[in-house]
């Protein structure tokens, strides 16, 4: 099921396009929203998490220069299980595409007044993403010798701290990136595949294959031991009980 979160402050519009969206399959769920404050409680408790959001820029039709919209859009930027989710900003405000765009990493952007058709073809454009596995294969970017490298997180088995920088432990090589630190790494991966297990180590969650906490190690699926930082160890015993119960 995609999951599509619709904010818009006009009722009529909310269920208006609310009807669109789920009429184009029966694999979409809308949670429409009329407000930043249902938003924000929206977001807060979606399980499972959305894989698209439709946002109206200007919620105060009393105020022409109103961009709660843009608002709520860089809150969900900011949260690492969104880094890489779809936002189509919904406005009349055509100044305001350049700001999306650049900003926020816009997927697409729906200019009033709108119509089914056009719903039609955006929603299955996400419904296509969505059957993919994952909205967009997340990644991050490093720089190495002057040139930009993207990695994507599905081969990063760990990160390590090493001197004046980092070491990836990639499925098939390691890469050392200097001048990188695991806490500017922290705020580009998603957080609920990467787990920080030392002060001077992050784990993929999907190559561990074993968690010792009486001993303080973990296995890697690719033979790689990792220690347990004591500060972590309540932390990441917490997170597993979470994933077993």
């Amino acid at each position: 099921m995609t999951r599509i979160l619709i904010l818009e402050d006009s009722k009529e519009c909310l269920d208006a396009i609310t009807v669109m969206v789920e009429r184009v399959s029966g694999h979409v769920c809308a949670v429409p929203v009329n407000s930043l404050e249902e938003a924000r409680a929206a977001l807060d408790e979606a399980q499972p998490l959305f894989q698209a959001f439709l946002l109206d820029i200007n919620l105060d039709i009393d105020d022409s220069e109103d961009i709660s919209g843009i608002t709520f859009a860089r809150e969900v930027r900011m949260r690492k299980e969104y880094a890489f989710t779809p936002i189509i900003m919904i406005t009349s405000l055509a100044n305001m595409e350049l700001t999306a765009y650049r900003e926020l990493h816009c997927y697409q952007y729906l200019v009033k007044p709108y119509n089914e058709e056009d719903i039609r073809k955006l929603v299955g454009k996400l419904l296509f993403l969505s059957q993919q596995g994952e909205t967009r294969e997340a990644y991050v970017v490093v720089k190495k010798d002057s040139i930009n490298y993207k990695i994507f997180c599905k081969d990063i088995v760990c990160i390590k701290a090493v001197p004046r920088g980092v070491n990836f432990v990639l499925l098939k090589e390691e890469m050392k990136v200097l001048y990188l630190s695991i806490r500017q790494l922290l705020e580009k991966l998603p957080g609920d595949r990467f787990l920080q297990v030392h002060r001077m180590c992050v784990v993929n969650q999907d190559y561990i294959d074993y968690v010792d906490t009486v001993n303080g190690l973990i296995s890697m699926k690719n033979g790689d031991q990792v220690e347990i930082g004591i500060t972590y160890k309540n932390e990441i015993r917490k997170k597993l009980q979470m994933q077993h119960s």
